[in-house]
């Protein structure tokens, strides 16, 4: 089923994720319709913030992004980065492993926003899988850019939080327009 998505202006953008403590079968409904919304918003990550649910959890698929590469080592031998997408992260923890570079990202949370973000290119994921397992690699390129931008949503981060000062201002206007959009509907349904 596809999900609303929360828009910016939309208070459970900024709410810190609560840790999963168990793979239920909600949170195995919750995975298959966050599938089904992404691709229906055509999105390469979503985070479980964006369709209402502050946890610890995302969802990530670059096959469809095939003009920017990844790179993907598991158990420290290099891999094709399509061999684990779909991909689900609980409880991800992120460790950059050289400096950051500039990079352009969006959101499905900020439709038809975009900047260049600085994040490291090559990060080290330790998360448990869709079924509750342990899961290691170290990745690079988009890959490694869509999962630190997702993890950011697990914290109440959003990648405008990380942009640099002039893009935000220019962005000033179409962010505060987003934002009173969000807030003038999230009133409405509450007056329903």
């Amino acid at each position: 089923m596809i999900l609303p998505l929360a828009y910016y202006g939309n208070p459970v953008l900024r709410e810190k994720g609560a840790s999963v403590e168990a793979v239920t079968s909600e949170i195995d409904q919750l995975v298959e319709d966050m599938f089904e919304t992404m691709e229906g918003f055509r999105g390469i990550g979503l985070a479980a913030h964006q369709v209402g649910k502050p946890i610890q959890l995302t969802v990530i698929d670059i096959r469809t992004a095939e003009d920017r590469p990844s790179t993907l080592e598991l158990g420290g031998k290099e891999a094709d980065p399509h061999s684990i997408m779909p991909i689900v992260l609980i409880n991800p923890s992120i460790t950059p492993l050289n400096d950051p570079i500039q990079g352009p990202e969006g959101c499905l949370s900020f439709p038809e926003i975009f900047g260049e973000i600085s994040r490291p290119d090559k990060v080290r994921v330790k998360a448990l899988d869709r079924h509750g397992k342990p899961i290691e690699f170290v990745c690079s390129g988009l890959l490694s850019r869509a999962i630190q931008h997702e993890a950011d949503h697990l914290h109440g981060v959003l990648f405008i939080d990380r942009m640099d000062r002039a893009t935000k201002s220019g962005l000033r206007d179409e962010l505060e327009l987003l934002q009173d959009k969000t807030k003038s509907a999230i009133a409405n349904d509450s007056a329903s």
